[in-house]
């Protein structure tokens, strides 16, 4: 592949990455979820499962801890979520998801799969599925973050 394909590649997927950003956000919104930015959800996926320390979420961003510090207190402030003793390290707080932050977690699963069946309907289900594997081969571990 040529530099100029691989240019091209890179911009497409970035775009198809941006766009699907803005769509999962404005879906979130539209489903009464204001007040939240993009950079939200993305701590919102590390959170989702048993939670996170703040240093935890910090690497998962690629943020400083003091910048992931001020994104937990913005998502606590705004009742998505919440800190917590920590069940193995008294020094530590664990964050979790509020119901409130789970059901914009929920909102915003079905604001992707809005946007996927879109995808569905262009390329086929079968291609839609192709092309997931071919992604998780080439990025199967990736950082769920943002480009800040």
């Amino acid at each position: 592949m040529q530099n100029s394909e691989a240019m091209a590649l890179s911009a497409t997927l970035l775009a198809v990455a941006g766009e699907l950003t803005q769509r999962i956000h404005a879906g979130v919104v539209a489903r009464g979820f204001e007040g939240v930015r993009p950079a939200h959800g993305f701590a919102f996926a590390r959170l989702a499962p048993d939670g996170a320390t703040v240093t935890e979420l910090a690497v998962h961003l690629g943020v400083t801890k003091q910048a992931a510090s001020q994104l937990v207190d913005e998502i606590v402030r705004k009742g998505y979520a919440e800190r917590r003793a920590h069940p193995v390290d008294a020094r530590a707080r664990l964050v979790v998801l509020t119901e409130r932050g789970w059901a914009c977690t929920r909102a915003a699963e079905e604001a992707a799969a809005e946007v996927v069946q879109g995808w569905v309907d262009v390329l086929g289900e079968h291609q839609v599925r192709s092309l997931h594997g071919q992604l998780w081969r080439v990025a199967p571990n990736g950082p769920i973050r943002p480009a800040w």
